[in-house]
């Protein structure tokens, strides 16, 4: 039923919470320039644009709940137990959506250190809160999984009130003075402008796994338990560089918006290096620990053969898929966030399905293994040529306060 839950409200996050790209980006580029005007206006036009997006997937996901989590798997014994969390969980839907863009924002503003220790409050007292309200402690009533999805929403209401009190008045970020429509309407065009390409490049996930998932059903129940259980090892093996992916979109906007292109071109070495690094050494730990990574996941043979096989092979093109991401991450924040979707799409569409097809035919599931890895490659490799081209198209060293903001891209009037 975890997995249920876990699964929908994934889902709904990422709905919610899209406009946060736009958002981030073009704050950072705002507060680049030395505008701190048009980053007030976007902010506070970001939260009204997210409480209404949130809004209509609440409602809607509150009266489609059944249908929804029966597609997804629940039964009649499981789903009373995921009515009860999901009626709780999308009442306080506007205190998860709000939290996500503020994370950005904060990093826009330059305050890394208030994103971290907002997220880390929500995570914590979400944690304290769980066991009060699921088992009654300290005088609360047992509330069971209701009491869950109830933690969740408090522990998210505190950090969403910690964030308007960073952003009005540390920050100076929200403002009363929102303007007219047309100024909203201005604003949520150039915010869907990023929006627009992030949720197509979203979308490629889920149909590149279901495409990868079909291929390698076709060498039996072991292989697709296999597959997932290397798709949780990456989960770890990708925290620490997806710590740094994330401050790369906002760094990059911001000295787009000063025109500091030589800032850019520095921060793309630095993370290329870092990502070829550090994939290199999880590369060697994971090649040589194969075999113990996979019996720790299954005790099955087969399962434990096919996953050191992924394991051994895929781990080599961890570095250049980071790669890749860093890549997407900078075009977004040189506001081309077509471009970006753009290189996700060639990864996807043009290598990673035909390449799995094509070593399934060869080598069977190793020959899928190997045509990721190949992938992983030449789709970092595409991508670091990309951005490297087109970080040369505007001269270095210029100020923003002495030169007009370079153009942010045909989707930022």
């Amino acid at each position: 039923m975890s997995v249920l839950v876990e699964g929908g409200v994934r889902q709904t996050l990422f709905r919610m919470a899209f406009p946060s790209t736009g958002v981030t980006a073009l704050v950072s580029h705002a507060i680049g320039r030395h505008d701190h005007q048009d980053a007030s206006k976007l902010v506070t036009h970001g939260i009204t644009l997210t409480l209404g997006i949130t809004f209509l997937i609440t409602v809607a996901g509150y009266l489609s709940i059944d249908p929804v989590f029966r597609w997804l798997g629940a039964n009649e014994t499981t789903l009373p137990l995921v009515r009860d969390f999901m009626r709780i969980w999308y009442l306080g839907a506007l205190f998860m959506s709000l939290p996500w863009m503020g994370n950005g924002i904060l990093i826009s503003a330059g305050d890394s250190r208030a994103a971290s220790r907002f997220m880390i409050l929500g995570t914590l007292l979400n944690a304290l809160l769980n066991p009060v309200m699921i088992f009654g402690l300290l005088g609360f009533p047992a509330l069971g999984i209701r009491g869950s999805a109830l933690a969740t929403v408090v522990a998210q209401a505190v950090s969403t009130v910690w964030l308007f009190v960073l952003l009005s008045r540390k920050h100076k970020l929200l403002t009363l003075r929102t303007g007219s429509p047309r100024d909203y309407l201005h604003s949520f065009r150039r915010i869907f402008g990023f929006a627009i390409p992030s949720i197509l490049s979203m979308a490629l996930m889920p149909i590149s796994a279901s495409v990868i998932t079909s291929i390698v059903s076709g060498y039996g129940n072991e292989a697709v338990a296999a597959c997932g259980a290397a798709g949780r090892l990456e989960m770890f093996a990708f925290v620490i560089p997806m710590a740094l992916g994330i401050s790369l979109t906002p760094f990059m906007s911001q000295n787009h918006g000063a025109n500091r292109l030589d800032r850019i071109r520095e921060a793309l070495k630095v993370s290329t290096r870092f990502a070829l690094a550090y994939g290199g050494c999880v590369a060697v730990v994971f090649y040589l620990s194969a075999p113990w990574l996979a019996a720790f996941f299954s005790e099955d043979q087969k399962v434990v053969e096919i996953l050191s096989a992924y394991i051994r092979i895929i781990c080599f093109g961890y570095g250049m898929l980071e790669v890749h991401r860093y890549c997407g991450f900078t075009l977004t924040g040189l506001h081309e966030p077509v471009s970006a979707t753009v290189l996700n799409a060639i990864r996807v569409l043009a290598l990673l399905i035909p390449l799995s097809y094509v070593g399934a035919h060869c080598a069977g599931v190793r020959g899928v293994f190997a045509g990721r890895l190949i992938t992983d490659i030449i789709a970092g490799s595409i991508g670091l040529v990309w951005v490297s081209y087109r970080c040369r198209l505007v001269p270095d060293g210029q100020n923003a306060r002495e030169v007009a903001p370079v153009a942010a891209g045909p989707f930022v009037p």
